[in-house]
C-alpha cells in the first residue's frame, strides 16, 4: 500500500550572492515508515561550471552532515524524525540549502528515494 511521504531536492549554492544552484542530493521523510533518508551525488563539473574556485571537499563534508543528521549523529540524536526534517529544509544562506518540500506516495520509501535522486539529480 502507497503512503504519502515527503522530500526535498538538496540544492548547493556555491556563490550565494549570484543565487545559481546545482541539484546535489534528495531528503525523503516518511512518518508512516519511521523513515529519513538522504542520498546524494555531487557532479564536480556543474558546480565548476557556477564557482571555478568552489571547494568539493567542504561541499563533500557539508553533504555528510545532512545524512549524518538524518540517522540522529551528534547533535540531532534527540530530535524526533520529523524534528530533523524540519530542520534539514528550513531556509538556510548557506552552501547547501533544501529546495521547497513536496509530497508523494510510496510503498518503499527507499527505493522512492533511489529513483528521486537518479530523476531529479544524476
Amino acid at each position: 500500500m502507497k503512503t504519502p511521504y515527503e522530500y526535498a531536492v538538496i540544492q548547493a549554492v556555491p556563490r550565494i550572492e549570484r543565487g545559481e544552484v546545482i541539484n546535489v542530493g534528495v531528503l525523503l521523510y516518511s512518518q508512516r515508515h519511521d523513515f529519513l533518508a538522504a542520498r546524494t551525488h555531487l557532479h564536480p563539473e556543474r558546480l565548476f561550471a557556477l564557482d571555478p574556485g568552489a571547494d568539493i571537499a567542504a561541499i563533500r563534508a557539508a553533504l555528510d552532515s545532512w545524512q549524518r543528521m538524518c540517522v540522529g549523529d551528534g547533535a540531532s540524536a534527540d530530535m524526533k524524525l520529523g524534528e530533523r526534517f524540519r530542520w534539514l529544509v528550513a531556509p538556510r544562506s548557506t552552501i547547501l540549502r533544501a529546495g521547497p518540500v513536496h509530497m508523494g506516495l510510496a510503498e518503499d520509501p527507499s527505493a522512492e528515494l533511489d529513483r528521486l535522486l537518479e530523476l531529479l539529480v544524476r
